[in-house]
């Protein structure tokens, strides 16, 4: 498989005195079609990892590469442009506008990618049929539950067909039968071929998937296959 992500001795330090270091020199690499979850404790580096990933942020030192685009050669104009592309994202806080629609939140995701407004609507609609919301379409984001919030998220982040879907505790404000439904509906979405990283405090999540990175300190402490996870 060819390589989606590719990071080789990523460091970022946050000002200081000392400097506080956030990434001490990770080499990682996501290859086309993987489901990876990425655990540690609070502030072993997850956040930063993801930021970075999605070029967010940029690293202090090392190189990353995206789809094979040297990520340290690029202007903000074309990692705006890479980001509305290539890269889909899932937060935990939804990140949703309450006065919209859920298809107008969907929609919305393609806005940086110069589509006309009919195709924009046309595949926000199929895409929120894809996550199991086509009776919710005209319904306000504010009157969705916590579940249905979240699958909008989801459908915005896949509706351009991006390379990399990077998920930030996408079930950390949700009950136990909604998280179970998202984790589901990722797990489907990988099957179709959506390569995705999630960020995840919860070991029981970060078992079900194929490969589990964990960090430490900045650093990748382990970086293994999940047998639970394995097809």
């Amino acid at each position: 498989m060819s390589p989606v992500l590719e990071m080789k001795g990523v460091t970022r330090l946050y000002p200081g005195t000392p400097p506080v270091p956030a990434l001490r020199g990770i080499d990682l690499r996501i290859a086309e079609g993987e489901l990876v979850s990425v655990v540690g404790p609070s502030g072993s580096g997850k956040s930063t990892l993801l930021h970075i990933m999605g070029t967010l942020d940029r690293p202090s030192a090392g190189t990353i590469r995206v789809s094979g685009f040297d990520v340290g050669r690029m202007s903000d104009r074309q990692l705006s442009a890479l980001r509305a592309q290539r890269i889909g994202f899932v937060f935990q806080q939804f990140h949703l506008l309450d006065a919209e629609t859920a298809l107008d939140n969907v929609a919305d995701g393609l806005l940086y990618t110069g589509r006309p407004a009919v195709e924009r609507r046309r595949l926000a609609r199929e895409t929120l049929e894809k996550v199991g919301l086509a009776h919710r379409v005209h319904q306000h984001a504010s009157k969705l539950s916590g579940g249905e919030r979240q699958r909008v998220a989801v459908a915005r982040a896949i509706v351009g067909r991006p390379a990399l879907v990077l998920a930030d505790e996408p079930t950390g404000n949700l009950d136990s039968h909604s998280s179970d439904a998202i984790v589901a509906l990722l797990e489907e979405l990988n099957a179709e071929g959506i390569t995705m990283v999630v960020i995840t405090h919860n070991p029981e999540i970060a078992a079900r998937f194929p490969r589990r990175v964990a960090l430490r300190d900045g650093l990748v402490e382990a970086d293994e296959a999940n047998a639970k996870g394995a097809p």
